[in-house]
């Protein structure tokens, strides 16, 4: 497989697109003025202890109060022989009956180091952890434990055995986990990154000692330096940067941590847009549709909801060639690779329950899930798979740190206020009925009265259903105008006397 970095930078904002054999599968995005949080380390005062939610608020510095979680403040308890890296730590450890109460852990006032989990979502604050985690390009330094992990995705036991003992060579305080880019690196590299790693928490210790919180203590690296420091592996075949600025700050930063990709990274003069010329911007425009259409001619339907993702598959125009049964499985084939590659492309987070079209071999649904989670294991997330249900249901909880690109890119609509949905033109003719038969204007006869409308709710009174507004004459005793009005929303209308 063909992997490529693209890096879109511009003064308002910085893009970056991930292709895997030409398509793209993820988008980022990081505008001036309203940068992500997640990696940045707070000294915090905790401001509100709730025992009942087992959580305390913290006061970092920002207009909403993080929320700290009584596992994000017990010592890291992780399975570290896993895929954590690629969110620096984890998730803590799961509940366990006799752990402690929030209230024995934090006291209100009290100042306490922190760092941002999880970016503020849906008109919430931030989460934060007490459990700090510092990546580097091979390594994630952890404060607080001496215990050694190696990334899951390393699978040759030679070369995690390798890197456990160089690991544990390494002096100081701190847990290590060495990253996926850590595969074949050596023990000068590692102790480099080790090095830095550990000074930069000293550093953390050293200002928070000479602060007052609220305060920030160190600030996560911008959106170009990260994708290289945290997605380019050995496996990547080009960096490519549209900007001379943006591409002379990658030059440096990868000829200290990663000199051997410093070939790989070139600037990109082409006159044609770099995110047209490769599809990406094709692709985003794609991503905020509900649809996606499959080359079969069936389709996957993607709706966002407060609570869960639902993700439908559909045959469509797909027939097939032979019964029913090998059409299902056939269009429910073709829909995994893609619906996978749509779940990293949107970010799409939390609970998803995706709707295979029902099988009954239970040959064919196994299968199915079998290539849905090996399609899934291609992402960086971490996720968890339940098999499919008695309903041909499939479950998902996928890791959300940051907004995905649907929230990112949009905002609910002021026509329908984010339903997706208006009232038909004949549900306003009979509530304007209704409005203009209630009193006062029931007690109203003889003049005229005036009733801006929408252009088309207008077309629909007089051409479709004159008699609506004909009844409402009649038994007022007056005369009804239509006004027209491009600048109200659908579905409503003005009366005047």
């Amino acid at each position: 497989m063909r992997k490529e970095l693209l890096v879109n930078a511009t003064p308002p904002e910085t893009r970056v697109a991930i292709l895997e054999d030409g398509r793209t599968v993820e988008v980022l995005h990081e505008r001036r003025g309203r940068q992500g949080l997640v990696g940045n380390v707070y000294l915090g005062r905790v401001h509100r202890v709730l025992p009942g939610m087992q959580a305390a608020f913290v006061s970092i510095g920002l207009d909403r109060d993080a929320f700290l979680y009584v596992e994000d403040v017990l010592p890291r308890s992780v399975d570290f022989d896993s895929d954590v890296e690629d969110e620096a730590a984890g998730e803590a450890g799961a509940e366990r009956a006799d752990r402690p109460r929030i209230d024995d852990l934090v006291k209100e006032g009290q100042e306490l180091i922190v760092q941002v989990s999880k970016d503020p979502l849906a008109g919430k604050g931030p989460r934060v952890t007490a459990n700090i985690s510092l990546p580097g390009r091979t390594l994630v330094y952890l404060a607080g434990v001496r215990e050694m992990g190696i990334s899951r995705r390393i699978t040759n036991e030679d070369e995690r055995e390798r890197l456990r003992d160089i690991m544990e060579t390494l002096p100081g305080e701190g847990g290590l986990i060495a990253r996926t880019a850590a595969e074949g690196t050596s023990g000068a590299e590692l102790a480099a990154d080790h090095r830095y790693l550990a000074d930069l928490a000293a550093k953390i210790i050293r200002r928070s000692e000479a602060v007052s919180a609220p305060a920030v203590l160190h600030r996560e690296l911008d959106l170009a330096l990260r994708a290289v420091r945290d997605l380019v592996t050995a496996d990547f075949a080009a960096i490519r940067v549209d900007d001379e600025e943006t591409h002379a700050r990658l030059a440096e930063f990868v000829g200290q941590v990663a000199p051997s990709l410093l070939y790989r990274l070139e600037l990109d003069r082409n006159a044609q847009p770099l995110f047209e010329r490769f599809g990406v911007e094709a692709e985003i425009e794609s991503a905020l549709q509900s649809r996606v259409p499959l080359r079969s001619g069936g389709s996957i339907v993607i709706h966002q909801t407060e609570a869960l993702v639902a993700i439908d598959i559909n045959t469509g125009k797909y027939v097939g060639k032979e019964d029913l049964e090998a059409t299902v499985f056939e269009t429910n084939l073709e829909a995994i690779p893609e619906v996978a590659r749509q779940i990293r492309l949107r970010d799409l987070g939390g609970l998803l329950v995706v709707d295979f079209i029902d099988m009954l071999e239970p040959d064919h649904r196994r299968e199915v899930f079998e290539r849905f989670e090996a399609e899934l294991a291609k992402d960086r997330a971490r996720f968890r798979i339940l098999p499919v249900s008695e309903f041909g249901l499939i479950e998902i909880t996928r890791q959300r740190s940051r907004g995905n690109l649907e929230k990112l890119l949009t905002r609910s609509c002021p026509d329908c206020g984010g339903s997706g949905r208006v009232k038909t033109d004949l549900t306003a003719a009979l509530e304007l009925r209704r409005s203009l038969l209630a009193p006062p204007f029931l007690a109203v006869s003889g003049g005229t009265v005036r009733v801006r409308v929408r252009p088309g709710l207008a077309r629909f009174l007089v051409e479709e259903e004159p008699e609506l507004l004909a009844d409402v004459e009649k038994e007022l005793g007056v005369r009804v105008e239509l006004e027209t009005d491009e600048t109200l929303l659908p579905a409503h209308f003005e009366v005047e006397k």
